[in-house]
């Protein structure tokens, strides 16, 4: 993966910024799981990657924020990742991480057809119907496991929670922030994610999700230079917060030009005659998953087959 340098202005705003991270705590005794996760050094990331405009970068940055909370479930070698196919002028997204924090996917729509200014970030319509698939690829197992369900709100967040609960029967929450200053750059971003592990009480519950939804913005709160722990204890000073874990989430593809320039030395028939005679040249292959192109001469592409 090559990643896109950031201007000095936003280097130096980022770096003013608490550093990205995930922090795991439970609360009321253990019997809530949480995660909150800073990502505006992630967001900016994929951004300049993947050139997103705003509406772009709302729905990715999304999507990368709720599936590193869900890292926060995983350990050693395992995998998660989330699919989005629908009928809206999005499309569809495609979104993976690993139990290290690496995250990395892409939109299947890029740039995204509009046909009036936004004028909020209500995003059902560019989803329209469709299915959200989540994917766990856990170490030592023979095959992924896989849940889908139907999107019935248009929102990830929303979407994820209907989710947990259709397919696992696990009540769940998602918050997913991301703030913009009113020239459009990316100034805060992050999430919070909460589950019930069995024998929670249904009263603290619902007295845990009224504090939550009762939080300042997520996306702002980071862009104040809000740090996470003061935010976990301050919310939920009342469920008696416990902080487990803290670790490194980061936009991270491990593709490299040596693996692509295998692959076209792996092609056959008419696809490598083509690119034998024809190119064009320099070669070009970009990935999908991380929008970094990667360049092959005529000398190179003639050198492997």
């Amino acid at each position: 993966m090559i990643q896109k340098t950031l201007s000095d202005d936003v280097e130096t705003y980022l770096n003013s910024l608490q550093q990205d991270r995930i922090d795991t705590f439970l609360l009321q005794h253990g019997t809530i799981r949480g995660a909150l996760l800073h990502g505006t050094r992630m967001v900016h990331a994929i951004q300049a990657n993947h050139n997103t405009g705003i509406l772009e970068t709302y729905i990715l940055g999304h999507a990368y924020i709720a599936v590193g909370l869900l890292t926060s479930m995983l350990k050693g070698n395992d995998k998660i990742g989330l699919s989005i196919e629908c009928a809206g002028p999005a499309k569809g997204l495609d979104v993976e991480a690993s139990a290290r924090g690496d995250v990395r996917g892409y939109l299947r729509q890029n740039p995204i057809p509009i046909d009036k200014p936004l004028e909020s970030f209500n995003i059902s319509p560019f989803f329209g119907p469709g299915f959200l698939t989540i994917t766990r690829t856990l170490e030592g197992a023979r095959q992924p496991v896989t849940g889908q369900t139907m999107m019935r709100h248009g929102s990830i967040a929303k979407d994820l929670a209907s989710h947990f609960l259709e397919s696992e029967q696990t009540p769940t929450l998602f918050f997913l922030s991301i703030q913009f200053s009113k020239e459009g750059s990316i100034t805060g971003a992050g999430g919070l994610f909460l589950q019930v592990i069995p024998g929670a009480d249904d009263q603290i519950l619902n007295q845990i999700e009224t504090a939550a939804c009762s939080m300042p913005s997520i996306g702002q709160w980071f862009a104040d230079s809000g740090s996470s722990h003061d935010l976990i204890k301050g919310v939920f000073t009342d469920f008696l917060p416990k902080i487990i874990g803290t670790r490194d989430i980061d936009f991270f593809c491990p593709c490299e030009r040596s693996r692509f320039l295998d692959f076209i030395s792996s092609l056959i028939g008419e696809t490598r005659k083509s690119i034998q005679e024809e190119g064009p040249f320099p070669l070009q292959i970009t990935c999908h998953n991380c929008g970094t192109t990667y360049s092959f001469s005529k000398k190179e592409i003639h050198s492997v087959f």
